[in-house]
């Protein structure tokens, strides 16, 4: 009977080759992608340029007046290129140009020498640069969230680009890049250890010789162009999309907004403008609507194959059609919820729901707002399921609610709290709707009647809120309430709020906050269940990190319209924005 060792780990909990917290190199062909294809283009450009040239070089007889220009050179005032052809110069121009991309393939070479990463039980490292290095870290229990981005040209080369998201401004790292399979276990690795796992030893070590590359180029080549067409390889172990978006949905959600109202108007104003002979009109707008039309096409686009699905490491949410997007949401890093519909959306009852979450970019970043938006467009029922992802403590019950009320709402039965009737005229269309639901998990802002709005606040991510009251309302008794989270397309105000409704409110919110914070454990989402849980003892932050507990207040107060302060009073019921 044969002895049996020590049982392995389970297969999830394997580290891969990447993640045994050695140095390791990008993919042998990220030069060609970050500096390379800039190369192609200078090269196009100047080829492009002297056409008629290598015409007369290499097929004289078909240029015949090419050689009289040559021969026209002048050394003062003439062209390099028709002095070298003139002169006979080939073999040192040819040199010349060798020498150069030798310079530039050795500079790439260096660079992707010098462009190193490791990945430790703590924290992702990359250290980059030649004459000036530079090193950055990104702590695991700071991990916001891991994309997987496949540009076009990379994915036919079986590459991707993979972007750990931190919690500050600009706080990302970027691996860029790695074959799609690293990739893949190098995410899972991350995820992992930022849920409080300890993985075990690696595997036998993935073969990263260079023999067969060739070879298997042109079927890797093959393999994503078929992807392109058939749609993305899916996921092993992982549940398909609980939204499924058509096509002629998403492209008549685009016709049915705003944007596309204002680009009829300014049509039919250049109509008009050039029939009575105001030429410049023409002129001046038609370069914006070729524009707005890129602009449309784009969004478009970068919303095709849109899906979105459960994982054990959160909510993965895969879009766009040439460049592939594949981003992974841990569990709390959703601070803020917004479900929005434009007044041209409501016959079809369609929806979109964007979020406030720490993207690790700067806010010039154009990227960002691909980031924010989980649902481009879809019916309520698509919503519901998505805030069962979002917010997976919320019970059926209430995200039920969630869409009568909060989206569909006010109806005969409302449990919103809502603006009293003698401040109809601070909002006149939409005082009826205007008000604020709390529960032991999140708090709901609804406003809006031209364009509803539900804001979705989970109490754990809650910054601080904050009650404001100007001269006329004080005069209405009503107060105006904000809640203070991480920034984002979400902006969680609510006017015209009773004023005693809006201190209870104040309080409620206060104490349930510092609750919820306090036995929040999802920054540290599988945590050892031989340890204790991260932060134990500790109050934590809306973000994951340990607060001290002497730094939030036990609970809140307020005196509003009592005290003939300034315009505006703000009360704070967390101290730790």
């Amino acid at each position: 009977m044969t002895a049996i060792g020590p049982s392995a780990p389970p297969p999830q909990l394997v580290r891969s080759p990447l993640s045994d917290g050695e140095w390791h190199r990008l993919h042998p062909l990220t030069p060609l992608l970050r500096g390379g294809l800039f190369l192609i283009v200078i090269i196009g450009i100047v080829l492009a340029n002297l056409r008629d040239r290598l015409v007369f070089v290499f097929l004289p007889w078909l240029g015949p007046d090419v050689q009289a220009e040559v021969g026209e050179w002048d050394g003062a005032t003439g062209d390099p290129i028709d002095f070298i052809i003139a002169n006979d110069l080939y073999v040192l121009a040819a040199l010349g140009v060798l020498a150069a991309l030798i310079i530039l393939v050795a500079v790439f070479y260096t660079s992707w020498r010098f462009h190193t990463f490791r990945i430790t039980e703590d924290d992702v490292e990359v250290r980059s640069g030649i004459l000036f290095r530079t090193q950055r870290r990104a702590p695991l229990d700071r991990v916001q969230g891991v994309n997987l981005t496949r540009p076009m040209i990379a994915r036919l080369l079986g590459m991707a680009k993979l972007e750990v998201v931190g919690a500050g401004m600009d706080a990302n790292v970027k691996l860029e890049y790695l074959s799609t399979a690293n990739a893949e276990a190098v995410r899972a690795d991350i995820l992992r250890l930022a849920s409080g796992r300890r993985l075990g030893a690696g595997s036998s070590p993935a073969d990263h010789r260079h023999a067969g590359r060739v070879a298997s180029l042109g079927q890797t080549v093959g393999r994503e162009i078929t992807g392109m067409i058939e749609g993305p390889e899916a996921p092993v172990a992982e549940l398909e999309s609980v939204v499924n978006i058509p096509v002629g949905r998403l492209v008549a959600s685009h016709v049915l907004s705003m944007s596309t109202v204002a680009l009829l108007f300014a049509v039919v104003a250049i109509g008009i403008g050039v029939s009575q002979g105001v030429t410049w009109l023409l002129l001046g707008f038609v370069p914006a609507i070729i524009g707005f039309g890129a602009y449309w096409v784009r969004s478009i686009v970068r919303s095709l194959r849109y899906s979105i699905a459960p994982t054990p490491d959160g909510v993965r949410i895969t879009f766009g059609l040439f460049t592939t997007i594949t981003e992974i949401v841990p569990p709390g890093r959703v601070h803020a919820v917004e479900v929005t519909q434009p007044i041209l959306w409501r016959p079809a009852g369609w929806w979109t729901v964007r979020i406030n979450r720490l993207t690790g970019r700067s806010a010039s970043d154009s990227a960002t707002d691909q980031f924010t938006t989980v649902l481009p467009v879809g019916t309520a029922a698509d919503v519901e399921r998505v805030l069962g992802l979002l917010q997976p403590s919320l019970p059926g019950a209430e995200r039920a609610l969630i869409v009568r009320e909060g989206m569909l709402g006010p109806g005969d039965e409302d449990t919103f709290t809502n603006t009293p009737r003698r401040a109809w005229w601070i909002r006149p269309l939409s005082y009826r709707r205007n008000g604020f639901r709390l529960t032991a998990d999140v708090l709901l802002m609804r406003r809006g009647v031209v364009w509803r709005k539900l804001a979705i606040l989970p109490l754990a991510r809650l910054q601080s809120i904050g009650l404001y009251q100007g001269p006329l309302d004080r005069a209405t008794r009503v107060a105006g309430v904000r809640a203070h989270v991480v920034t984002g397309p979400v902006s969680p105000f609510l006017a015209a709020v009773d004023r005693d409704s809006a201190l209870a409110l104040f309080g409620d919110v206060a104490r349930g906050a510092v609750r919820a914070a306090s036995a929040d454990r999802t920054h540290r989402w599988a945590q050892d269940a031989d340890g204790p849980p991260a932060g134990a003892g500790a109050t934590v932050r809306g973000d994951g990190s340990p607060l001290a507990e002497e730094s939030v207040p036990a609970s809140g107060s307020a005196q509003l319209g009592e005290a003939p302060g300034g315009p505006a009073e703000r009360v704070t019921g967390r101290d730790d924005a």
